[in-house]
């Protein structure tokens, strides 16, 4: 493994925990503060999803023409700005947006990088230790951000900046690398371009669906159980909310740990048995009603969801290395994941204003996604090589 990963996972897992840290910061500022509608977490939700979607045909572009290092480096200093902009009392629904469009800018540098730094052999691993340092990160920043943030939000958001400048601060050590020539014109005809040829290949579209259903299941657990713990688990404050949400993101770790001795890229079939056993795992926790046994389950759901991701996204990965670069394939994967999560988001906030129980809702995802894996399924390659 080249050691310049190790530099990549310093400065992502400082980033990766303030953007945790900040999510609960902003969870607490709205529990303190008169925002008390139902809908109005899920809206804070959609608000950051929004800028994957909008700049998704320029920051894969981005990404690819200039050096991946020093975007993140401009990623970070978004980030800290959008921070900023909370501590000095700016709507969150706007402020958060713009800690969303830092993050939709890094995330095609961070994944875009990886296949410079680890090449084909090692690139499921790299993947791997990437997934697992930012669970814990997410792991130790909801938890630390939402103990803060119940004591002062300020110091919360304080520390959440001098986090983002920490990180671009470590990038200053990856290699400055320009990854390939990209093409001249209007970004948004390149991107329906790129859309069309990345979708020729099994293994491209099974990515891009794959990863969408993830993440879309992901964002939409995570707004449902804000409403959930309360009312099924009693839960109190942002401090409890993560305490839950703790054993998830152990199970993502342990998921990310194990699969690369499990799922290579040659036997890619093999990860719709833990997609479906996250879906059956879901509908379980809607049928929980204490605390033992919904953080068992959520573990469980964790586990099959780390082993289910991680091979998609060194799978994407490394088909866009060798077709329109890596930048710009996991800004494509981010505008379909990000839109599904939208969508799904939006789904449930509309359910929330409508005074749907979120125990309904929950049970309602667990179903949709037994359903999606399976339509999913059918776009995994089925060749020889690739097949069980």
């Amino acid at each position: 493994m080249n050691k310049q990963i190790y530099p990549l996972l310093i400065a992502q897992f400082l980033s990766a925990f303030a953007d945790n840290a900040i999510l609960f910061t902003v969870i607490a500022i709205v529990m303190q503060s008169s925002h008390t509608e139902s809908w109005y977490i899920p809206a804070l939700q959609s608000s950051f999803l929004l800028s994957f979607v909008i700049f998704a045909p320029w920051v894969g572009h981005v990404a690819d023409q200039y050096a991946k290092s020093r975007v993140l480096i401009i990623a970070n200093l978004i980030k800290a700005l959008g921070a900023g902009l909370l501590l000095v009392k700016v709507e969150p629904l706007l402020a958060y947006c713009i800690v969303g469009l830092g993050a939709a800018i890094y995330s095609p540098a961070k994944y875009g990088i990886l296949p410079e730094l680890a090449g084909h052999a090692f690139l499921v691993k790299a993947n791997s230790w990437i997934e697992g340092s930012t669970i814990l990160a997410i792991l130790l920043g909801m938890m630390v951000g939402a103990k803060v943030a119940d004591y002062s939000t300020v110091w919360a958001l304080a520390g959440t900046i001098i986090l983002f400048l920490a990180s671009a601060l470590v990038t200053l050590w990856l290699p400055v690398n320009r990854s390939k020539e990209t093409e001249s014109g209007s970004k948004l005809v390149i991107f329906g371009q790129q859309m069309s040829l990345f979708f020729v290949t099994s293994q491209s579209r099974f990515a891009i669906l794959g990863g969408s259903l993830f993440w879309a299941t992901a964002a939409t657990l995570r707004v449902i159980i804000i409403a959930w713990a309360p009312l099924v688990l009693f839960s109190k404050n942002a401090t409890e909310i993560a305490e839950l949400t703790l054993f998830l993101a152990i199970g993502i770790i342990t998921g990310s740990a194990i699969v690369p001795g499990l799922i290579s890229l040659e036997r890619l079939r093999r990860v719709r048995i833990p997609a479906y056993l996250m879906a059956v795992s879901i509908i379980g926790l809607s049928l929980t009603a204490s605390l033992w046994p919904a953080r068992l389950v959520l573990l469980l759901i964790g586990t099959m969801g780390g082993m289910f991701i991680v091979p998609i996204n060194a799978v994407l990965q490394e088909q866009g290395q060798n077709s329109i670069g890596s930048g710009s394939a996991v800004a494509l994967q981010n505008f379909f994941q990000n839109l599904a999560m939208l969508i799904a988001v939006g789904g449930y906030t509309l359910a929330a204003s409508k005074q749907v129980d979120p125990v309904t809702s929950m049970l309602a995802l667990g179903g949709l996604v037994l359903a999606a894996t399976f339509f999913v399924s059918l776009c995994l390659p089925n060749n020889r090589v690739q097949s069980e």
